[in-house]
């Protein structure tokens, strides 16, 4: 492995080598990294028998990580509500996962890093030991926003923490697999009659001109993108509102759309089987097109469709 290498002196002769063959997929824990293939970590690891730990993820392109700071921000919140003990501070944090996404190709990418509790052999009581920090980096495409997705819903049946990006990820594994079979791109969660959040994004609908999202409190993550999408509403004068809404209105939205990390802000074209959307084009449009025109001017990177003037 690179550190390795390093430690005899050889690391310079290995990143030669390593460039000239290309890399599109670098793995990371605890200080030692190489081919994401080939990285290997401890059977003990509370994050194989428990799921104990917490993650985030963030969107890369042209040598710069998006959002980076408010990724990090949240990622210690969540490990703060676990009560896991990171062991590098944010400053620390940021300058390795940049240093890490320095080594792959250019390109767009996926920088995902995670922190486990420790180190220990399995028992369910705290390990002592310090936690342990992985990182994953993939290349990815970034998202064409003019192309619709299709939804299902499921009911949320998960624990009542989805405020913690936890690895505790089953109910939206079950979930997101239900939604591939039916040839959709998200599973929509919802509890009772009301919309909660997706799998793995956040829902929001477009109604009479105005942007309505789940509040921020225990029952969704406060997704990065999510704020980002309320900060185009406030910044372009479309009034937003951060409210319960329900399966019915869900249905009945002028647009109704998902944001992540790797979706921005991409509007559905059915829901269960049934149209949906397409109401509002032009505002849609407006607040996608803030929303990408700030992850163009941050990363320098613009993608084909945003080019093509779509």
């Amino acid at each position: 492995m690179p550190s390795l290498w390093n430690s005899l002196g050889l690391l310079p002769h290995f990143r030669g080598l390593w460039y000239d063959q290309g890399m599109d997929a670098l793995g990371y824990y605890n200080g030692t990294w190489g081919p994401l293939d080939e990285m290997t970590v401890p059977m003990n690891d509370r994050g194989g028998y428990f799921g104990d730990g917490v993650y985030d993820a963030a969107s890369a392109a042209n040598g710069v990580i998006f959002t980076l700071d408010e990724h990090v921000d949240r990622f210690f919140d969540s490990a703060r509500l676990l009560r896991i003990e990171l062991t590098l501070p944010k400053e620390e944090l940021k300058k390795t996962l940049n240093e890490m996404f320095q080594k792959v190709d250019r390109g767009e990418y996926l920088v995902y890093w995670q922190a486990t509790r420790g180190t220990e052999r399995r028992n369910h009581t705290f390990s002592s030991g310090p936690s342990n920090l992985w990182i994953m980096i993939k290349s990815i495409v970034i998202p064409d926003l003019c192309e619709k997705v299709k939804l299902i819903t499921t009911e949320d049946t998960r624990f009542l923490h989805c405020n913690i990006k936890t690895l505790n990820l089953i109910p939206n594994v079950m979930a997101i697999q239900r939604a591939a079979e039916a040839g959709c791109h998200e599973a929509v969660f919802y509890r009772g009659e009301t919309v909660t959040e997706c799998t793995r994004s956040n829902v929001h609908i477009i109604k009479n001109g105005t942007f309505i999202t789940h509040p921020a409190n225990n029952l969704i993550l406060r997704g990065v993108a999510r704020n980002h999408l309320l900060g185009a509403c406030k910044k372009l004068g479309i009034p937003a509102e951060e409210r319960p809404f329900t399966l019915a209105e869900l249905f009945d939205a002028d647009e109704a759309l998902i944001s992540s990390t790797t979706t921005f802000g991409r509007a559905a074209d059915a829901i269960d089987g049934k149209s949906a959307g397409g109401k509002a084009p032009e505002l849609l449009k407006k607040i996608q097109n803030e929303v990408m025109r700030e992850f163009v001017e941050e990363t320098g990177y613009t993608p084909p469709a945003w080019q093509a003037g779509r």
